[in-house]
């Protein structure tokens, strides 16, 4: 993943246009599903109620390293990139000192789980790694599960009352610049409703457009290796 840069602001105007926070909103939704699904399946192979062969264990540790990755990358973004943004727009309205807290305190524990994921794949999966590696990812489940709800309480309101609609733009072009699109983008179009689907295709060109339609059948097969015990 590439570093992402802050950006240089125009704070929105009163009657501009709100930023449309599809993205930012899926992209939540995919990190819960995939945190709760993973916990639904490593517990059942450490419960002995599905089998797990050394492929499947593989597979489920490259799927916890690449989420792991992935909820990385989103809060480097949020610090490094939309929190400047938000403090240069609107500067003083809201304290985003818990929530940056928040993204220091969840790197250790992101590091647990990948090596707990590893030891589960050099185990080929057996129960008492099982059991551990589920309990750390049903711990970052729960984390997220506050720690969204609080952002998207506290900060969407925010983004959409100060930022502008280019700004916005600009975040989430960073966001997906440096981050790693055969995993993300599949994720994310999967966890979309039909309409927030439509909102996020109209925003990419046919190319992309195309390239996520291929990645999704790969995604798929990938996930099949996961998630079918």
């Amino acid at each position: 993943m590439k570093t992402p840069q802050p950006l240089t602001v125009t704070p929105r105007q009163p009657h501009d246009p709100e930023p449309e926070l599809v993205g930012i909103t899926v992209a939540h939704r995919a990190m819960l599903t995939d945190a709760g699904r993973l916990v639904t399946a490593v517990t059942a192979i450490g419960e002995s109620r599905q089998r797990c062969s050394p492929q499947r264990a593989q597979a489920i540790a490259r799927y916890v390293d690449l989420l792991c990755e992935s909820i990385h990358h989103h809060h480097t973004v949020e610090d490094t990139v939309l929190w400047p943004v938000i403090d240069a727009c609107a500067g003083g309205i809201v304290d985003l000192t818990e929530l940056t807290e928040d993204h220091a305190a969840l790197d250790p524990r992101l590091e647990i789980i990948r090596h707990r994921a590893n030891a589960f794949r050099v185990a080929g999966g057996d129960r008492r790694t099982a059991a551990l590696l589920a309990a750390e990812l049903a711990d970052l489940r729960n984390l997220l599960t506050e720690h969204i709800a609080e952002e998207e309480r506290d900060i969407f309101p925010v983004i959409r009352r100060h930022v502008s609609v280019g700004d916005w733009q600009a975040v989430e072009k960073t966001a997906q610049r440096t981050g790693r699109l055969t995993f993300d983008g599949p994720r994310t179009m999967a966890a979309a409703t039909d309409d927030e689907r439509s909102v996020l295709g109209a925003e990419v060109n046919p190319v992309l457009r195309l390239v996520l339609t291929v990645l999704a059948r790969r995604h798929r097969r990938f996930e099949d290796e996961v998630f079918s015990g």
